[in-house]
């Protein structure tokens, strides 16, 4: 049987991001409230930064537990990730481990974090993969789009790898939305269409988000 991350230890892990990112940073939240207070959720998270999983992390209402790939878990990373129930995954193959894990924080009605692109990029979600439409259809939990604008803009004087200190960055929340057809398939062109409307939904998300925040796409 495989281990289910600790949702013990994603709360303490929301805490920690709760302190680091509202101390290193000016988060601006809005929509968090769109967040289904309880049962399991999928939040998709565009990835521009490496910040943006612990900012959703620390500014999302609920504990989160992300698929992040098997290579930040070098060194004390790897216990410290572990501990704080995130999911270690191999981007590469078809990880079993990480999926019975991702699907068993689901059934657990927890929170995963997934970012569809599968790798840090421009953010805009014009590429996203089929793992989210995998989970969503087979767990039947809603997806919640996230949007993190403002994190990969100029760099820090101080970290060049990071924001600049102090500065804004926004995360909006979207309204919960279903990415299966209601039949329950999971076939293969029901899992490529699913794939199709969650994107649709993302990318109208996303434009909504920098619509709202002032934000031009480049940032």
């Amino acid at each position: 049987m495989t281990d289910v991350p600790s949702m013990r230890g994603a709360e303490v892990g929301r805490r920690i991001g709760v302190g680091l990112m509202y101390g290193l940073w000016k988060p601006r939240v809005l929509g968090s409230w769109r967040v289904p207070a309880s049962g399991p959720v999928i939040l998709a998270v565009n990835h521009s930064h490496n910040i943006d999983g612990p900012m959703v992390m620390g500014v999302a209402p609920r504990p989160t537990h992300f698929l992040i790939k098997k290579e930040a878990f070098v060194g004390p990373l790897d216990p410290f990730l572990t501990g704080i129930g995130q999911v270690k995954v191999d981007r590469h193959s078809t990880d079993r481990t990480a999926i019975a894990r991702a699907l068993g924080v689901l059934e657990q009605g927890g929170v995963l974090g997934i970012f569809p692109e599968g790798t840090r990029g421009e953010g805009d979600f014009a590429s996203i993969r089929a793992g989210l439409a995998y989970f969503a259809v087979r767990s039947g939990a809603p997806i919640v789009p996230v949007a993190v604008l403002g994190s990969s803009g100029r760099p820090g004087r101080l970290i060049k790898a990071l924001p600049p200190l102090r500065s804004r960055v926004d995360v909006v929340f979207g309204d919960p939305f279903d990415a299966g057809d209601g039949s329950g398939r999971r076939t293969r062109k029901a899992l490529d269409e699913a794939t199709a409307r969650i994107q649709k939904q993302l990318t109208a998300h996303l434009e909504n988000a920098r619509r709202l925040t002032g934000r031009r796409a480049t940032l």
